[in-house]
């Protein structure tokens, strides 16, 4: 399953609300033996025929049940784990509808959990859709300084340096005045250092670092910024500097809590970057760009695109159609399921999870946007559906 594919459905399996602690979710991590999941679940459901409420005891152990079943049409756990859910989803009250949902996802499945709740655990599935991207982090103050990468929520420590830059408490007279000029020049080496170290890592890891933040206790950091200790294709990645208590292993934890808003921002700010782009180009003459669904799939049919942009809000849908007479298939992409005379209907798809299918037979990126912007909402009324071009075609 797509990562697309997978947050339609946490959203909807998310809205799902039990009236009583009944619907059941398993998580299967990678490598597990099925054949003990299984058995498991069996005795989980022996212990669910003591659930005083007859109508919970019944939709708890036939939720089980249906489990029990997916889970024995698979020969051996799939390479990612997997995840599943099932519940009474009838909103009458005492009647029962249960349903059942198998998902391999994406990602491993390193968690094992059986749970029953008013709502299913949604939690490891959403960690899977979060963007892994990776930001740099330059940690310092006069007395240490650690270099690290954060890739996702995953902290990797690079480098740990400790200083030798002396406190600013010394005798006053001749002597004070040229310890401020030694302790200036150490303060000075201190930060060069911690600069060519950071120059020489982010540079090694310039594809990948998308964001550098610097953070530290006290103004050492803003001085490490003002001067130029960084490169300038290192400084410019920088996104923001952040206050912390502490410096070291404490420090780099303490950046990371208080950098959510910060990279909550830069992505916004990547989103409505990528649009105004679209928007640009599509003022221009002859501007490098395309939308609308059938402009946009013969564009990735010729090999002119390069990013193909869709909105996560649209309605739209691909529906395989056949002709049972001719054999003739065609796709028709809509809102609502077509009702064609003499046409079949064979299969419909999310608008997002057909065009990532195409572009990876194209070299094609697909990017899906928010409607949470200004610009996400302009795009979304101009159909949802856009790309930027390689070359006009």
């Amino acid at each position: 399953m797509s990562k697309i594919a997978l947050k339609k459905l946490i959203k909807q399996l998310a809205a799902i609300k039990g009236r009583h602690t009944e619907l059941v979710t398993v998580y299967v991590p990678v490598g597990a033996n099925l054949h003990e999941i299984v058995n498991q679940l069996r005795n989980e459901q022996s212990t669910a025929e003591n659930i005083k409420s007859k109508p919970v005891r019944k939709n708890v152990t036939s939720s089980l049940d249906k489990i029990i079943r997916e889970l024995q049409m698979f020969r051996k756990t799939p390479p990612n784990g997997l995840a599943l859910f099932a519940g009474n989803t009838s909103q009458k009250e005492g009647a029962s509808d249960i349903e059942v949902w198998t998902i391999e996802p994406p990602d491993e499945v390193k968690v094992k959990m059986y749970w029953c709740d008013q709502t299913f655990v949604m939690e490891p599935l959403m960690e899977m859709i979060k963007e892994k991207q990776i930001y740099g982090i330059i940690c310092l103050d006069k007395s240490e300084a650690d270099i690290a990468l954060l890739r996702g929520k995953k902290l990797e420590p690079i480098v740990h340096f400790d200083s030798i830059v002396p406190g600013k408490t010394r005798a006053g007279g001749q002597s004070s005045q040229r310890f401020s000029r030694v302790r200036e020049g150490m303060l000075n080496d201190w930060l060069k250092k911690v600069g060519e170290a950071a120059n020489k890592i982010f540079e090694e890891h310039k594809a990948e670092v998308i964001g550098i933040i610097v953070s530290g206790s006290g103004p050492i950091k803003e001085m490490f910024m003002k001067e130029d200790y960084l490169h300038a294709d290192v400084k410019k990645k920088v996104i923001g500097i952040i206050d912390t208590s502490y410096t070291g292993d404490f420090g780099l934890q303490e950046t990371i809590e208080k950098s959510d808003t910060l990279l909550k921002e830069e992505e916004v700010t990547k989103e409505k970057k990528l649009l105004q782009n679209f928007f640009n180009e599509l003022q221009k003459p002859h501007g490098r760009v395309s939308y609308g669904i059938h402009e946009v799939i013969k564009s990735v049919e010729a090999g002119a695109v390069d990013r193909i942009i869709v909105s996560e809000a649209t309605s739209m849908k691909a529906y395989d159609l056949v002709n049972p007479q001719s054999g003739e298939k065609k796709v028709i992409f809509a809102s609502v399921k077509p009702n064609e005379s003499g046409w079949d209907l064979m299969g419909e798809k999310d608008l997002p999870d057909f065009l990532e299918e195409l572009a990876d037979n194209y070299g094609s990126k697909v990017i899906v946007v928010s409607n949470d912007t200004r610009e996400g909402q302009q795009f979304l009324e101009l159909g949802g559906v856009g790309a930027l071009l390689r070359y006009n075609i």
